[in-house]
């Protein structure tokens, strides 16, 4: 990229001086992978690689000990309890969650903090959040102490658990985890995680040394958390960290900036004392550059808070279009969890096609069964140009409530297929984004995954067309009864739910409280910036 920083957050912009990182890196190699399958497989092969004295650090929402990250294994638990048997420094900084009851993961966050501490690592519940709030970052970073040439991050929207490992055919983790019932009993799962080589490893490694250094105990401020974790002999300390390794030498032609949402909390963070919103910032930058086409896909786009910035964006640049692949259902049944969910996301679409009108197109996916494919990743790619993939959704938890981590890629190499510069900015699309995009077309769409069926996709306009094409076709086919051989494709218009006055009088004050809460100071509230 000729100038990175008409894209990327410089230093001052992150809005963070006390944090170590670096505004961004140089000389990366970033691979997307999309479905759990994909990403599980590439974890064991490189963490089975490590010996004596490498590294392995990793963060996680939630971690089930028993996941099988390949059909035959191994577990997620016998994956790191192995490492550490042969010297390798296994840490793990993991949410220690909400009950179980309320449809989170504690007891399996535990176990899987007992299984990895019986195998020889160290692994820490974390519950240093805002109340309501969770550690909702997932990378992990691997470390050669002989070789940094080696060093690998895995980092995006998959976790360590049930359900992920799912793959391009969408028939579900045969260890799924309870969703909705529309869903089915193996719900189909739809993610993307990176793979990142290059100096951009040792910025993720500071990443996660900056949470485990933090001095405040884990269980701060919930006293009767401490009890029973002092109770069950769970790590209260965290133990020191063996030194940093040098960073990796160059691997690529990617830039790549780690963007990070941390709430204003107390006791504060060390590293953010009054929270970090670059989450927030960077795309924020990267939406007001765009001029033809911004990509979404993403597990919730349901706040007007967020959806005010894209919305401006369709206002002011009457050539932009906006696309957005979301789940069709909630993750959860019952009129308390799903009813704020659809008011979120009325609000949101609303807003958004108000101000763009016939240019915001939002789908939702279904497998060749007809199931709904749950919609998890939380990937943006603007004029094929930049591109993040994360693990924050496009909502003001996200934005300001919970801990998150993006990773935002500029290509240094411009894409020469036609057209050349889309967005008429003289930027020139770029490889990585424009190849993400079309990925992910391709499996929507059932075209061939080696690219040699992207003729109609790669211009923005026909990219649209065939989009608009294919669910439209899928829906009639629905419509009709289903007569007829199934059309090609997985994308169906997505309707936004309808509902009573009375049910938004009700849901939309549990949705603002609840659902989507805000972690900014007051002074920012109140100006409506991040």
């Amino acid at each position: 990229m000729d100038d990175p920083s008409h894209w990327l957050l410089s230093g001052e912009e992150r809005g963070n001086p006390a944090t170590s990182i670096p505004p961004w890196t140089t000389g990366n190699a970033a691979r997307p992978l999309v479905h759990g399958a994909t990403y599980f497989d590439r974890l064991v092969e490189e963490v089975e690689a490590l010996g004596a004295g490498d590294q392995l650090f990793f963060t996680d929402w939630r971690g089930d000990p028993d996941e099988r990250l390949r059909e035959d294994g191994p577990t997620v638990a016998e994956l790191f309890t192995r490492a550490a048997r042969r010297g390798v420094c296994v840490r793990g900084l993991v949410w220690r969650s909400h009950m179980d009851k309320l449809s989170f993961s504690k007891e399996e966050n535990r176990a899987l903090d007992v299984e990895i501490e019986h195998g020889g690592g160290d692994v820490l519940l974390d519950q240093r959040v805002r109340r309501m709030g969770s550690h909702h970052q997932k990378f992990v970073v691997l470390r050669h102490a002989d070789d940094p040439s080696r060093d690998v991050a895995f980092a995006g929207g998959i976790d360590l658990c049930h359900s992920r490992r799912d793959d391009g055919s969408h028939h579900g983790d045969p260890q799924p985890q309870p969703m909705s019932s529309a869903y089915g009993d193996r719900p189909p799962w739809h993610d993307v995680q990176l793979e990142l080589r290059g100096p951009t490893v040792a910025v993720l490694d500071t990443v996660f040394r900056e949470r485990w250094n933090d001095p405040t105990n884990p269980d701060a401020d919930h006293p009767l958390a401490w009890i029973r974790d002092h109770w069950r002999h769970a790590r209260l300390d965290a133990a020191p960290l063996p030194p940093q390794l040098p960073p990796p030498p160059e691997a690529g032609p990617h830039v790549v900036q780690h963007l990070r949402t941390y709430p204003s909390v107390r006791p504060r963070y060390d590293f953010a004392p009054d929270g970090e919103r670059s989450v927030a910032r960077g795309y924020s930058k990267a939406v007001r550059r765009a001029r033809r086409l911004i990509y979404l896909e993403d597990q919730y786009m349901w706040s007007a808070d967020v959806a005010r910035l894209f919305a401006e964006a369709l206002d002011e640049h009457p050539d932009l279009h906006l696309v957005v692949v979301v789940p069709r259902f909630p993750d959860e049944e019952g009129a308390f969890a799903e009813r704020p969910q659809y008011v979120g996301r009325w609000q949101a679409l609303e807003m958004c096609r108000k101000a763009g009108r016939d240019r915001v197109h939002v789908f939702d996916v279904e497998n060749h069964e007809g199931t709904p494919v749950y919609v998890h990743a939380k990937v943006c790619v603007v004029d094929d140009v930049w591109a993040s993939v994360g693990s924050d959704n496009f909502n003001r938890r996200s934005w300001t409530h919970d801990s998150e981590l993006s990773s935002a890629v500029l290509d240094t190499t411009r894409d020469e297929r036609e057209p050349r510069d889309p967005a008429g900015r003289g930027d020139g699309a770029r490889v990585f984004a424009r190849d993400l995009r079309l990925q992910l077309a391709r499996e929507h769409l059932d075209r061939a995954p080696d690219g040699s069926e992207d003729d109609d996709l790669v211009d923005p306009a026909r990219f649209l067309a065939a989009l608009l094409a294919s669910a439209d076709a899928l829906e009639k086919w629905h419509d009709d009864g289903r007569r007829g051989p199934r059309p090609p494709g997985r994308l169906r218009p997505h309707r936004a739910e309808q509902m009573s006055l009375l049910t938004r009088a009700w849901a939309t004050p549990v949705y603002r409280l609840l659902d989507d809460p805000d972690g900014r100071p007051l002074r920012l509230r109140l100006k409506r910036e991040f």
